[in-house]
């Protein structure tokens, strides 16, 4: 862990990957530009590093030079982008290759293709080393993506906080607080949206429902919610793909979160890897899974007095709450043991008051907030 002026920051991107990813990049950008020789625009201040060691790895003859533009003060971008030095040469009919750091917003982007737009270029490739898939809001061509990374500040191999940093060889994250992440497990009936609410407000989690989400989606039209329609509209199960991708947007909209609660989701083995790949995506991981238990007949008699003030069909018949409960069953019970091999799962007794149930489960979560307090330290 290293500091720069008042924040720390750990590793995230070794100089042995960088060299890897910046190696691919001039051999893809090699195969498709046979027979040119480009231009390298490198965007200054950022590009250094990543400008000279993407040239010695070009085989073959290129020009390089240089654009200066900025948009960033401290750890947050400013919206918007100052040209400070402008391109020295004329570009006119050339075949010109933007060598860009990282793109995030896609603002500084945008206002690059403006220039070479004026340039009359013959033919303009976008290389980025690092992209942010989830900050990016513009309809722009990338063409060469080194590595996509999530939406985090980082710094090294060019990149600074106020100036400080460039110069390390390697990559290092901005330091975040430690995060409680929890999957809340229950039979229908079992309580889990009343308790998801209760936790969220006391410890400040955020509470991501895969119900939420979906209607959340298709309700604003997100091309995730009309991807996802087009499933259910043929009568198909939604992908797993895409259910994962809806949750890391929500991921993504709530880093300021304490940590999640995930409800709904994961309901298989294979969702639970999912799940954890997203997470160590994010630099987190998922802290514990629990399961709220109740008898069979005490669900019942809770959902079949629900479905009176509910109108669900679904909750009005005890048939078909017996089927829902063999269902959860068949699902859960590999989920279980997933999560019991990685020392996550912890079972909680579900009957009771709604008081009594939630001074269980924050017994559980003050343990892992004391874990993680310990290793924070």
């Amino acid at each position: 862990m290293i500091k720069l002026h008042d924040k720390y920051f750990v590793p995230y991107v070794t100089a042995t990957e960088l060299d890897e990813v910046v190696s691919e990049l001039a051999r893809n950008l090699k195969r498709d530009m046979e027979g040119e020789v480009p231009v390298f625009l490198s965007v200054l201040n950022g590009s250094f590093m990543f400008t000279s060691d993407f040239v010695k790895k070009y085989d073959g003859d290129c020009e390089v030079s240089f654009i200066k533009l900025a948009s960033y003060c401290g750890t947050e971008s400013t919206g918007t982008v100052k040209e400070l030095v402008g391109v020295n040469q004329s570009l006119k009919g050339r075949s010109v290759v933007v060598l860009e750091d990282i793109i995030d917003s896609g603002n500084t982007l945008e206002v690059i293709y403006d220039l070479l737009k004026k340039e009359k270029v013959k033919d303009l490739k976008i290389v980025t080393l690092f992209f942010k898939p989830v900050a990016f809001t513009k309809k722009l061509k990338i063409d060469y993506i080194g590595k996509e990374i999530p939406n985090r500040f980082i710094v090294g191999y060019g990149l600074d906080y106020d100036e400080l940093g460039r110069n390390l060889p390697e990559v290092y994250q901005l330091k975040r607080k430690k995060m409680i992440n929890l999957v809340l497990f229950g039979k229908p009936g079992a309580g889990k949206g009343t308790q998801a609410n209760f936790l969220k407000e006391k410890y400040s989690l955020k509470h991501i429902s895969t119900g939420d989400v979906f209607r959340f989606n298709i309700k604003n039209e997100t091309e995730l919610g009309k991807l996802a329609k087009t499933y259910i509209d043929n009568g198909e199960l939604v992908p797993d793909e895409v259910t994962i991708n809806m949750l890391k947007a929500e991921v993504e909209k709530n880093l300021d979160a304490a940590g999640f609660i995930f409800d709904g989701f994961p309901r298989t083995t294979a969702q639970a890897k999912a799940l954890d790949e997203l997470m160590q995506y994010e630099g987190m991981q998922v802290d514990a899974t629990i399961a709220l238990e109740a008898d069979d007949e005490v669900l019942i008699q809770r959902l079949l007095e629900r479905g009176k003030v509910s109108g669900r069909s679904d909750d009005q018949d005890e048939e078909k709450i017996r089927n829902r409960f063999t269902e959860y069953n068949e699902k859960t019970a590999p989920l279980t043991e997933y999560y019991k091999k990685q020392n996550k799962f912890h079972s909680i007794n579900g009957v009771g008051t709604i008081e009594d149930i939630t001074e269980r489960l924050s017994k559980v979560i003050d343990s892992l907030v004391a874990v993680n307090t310990m290793k924070d330290k």
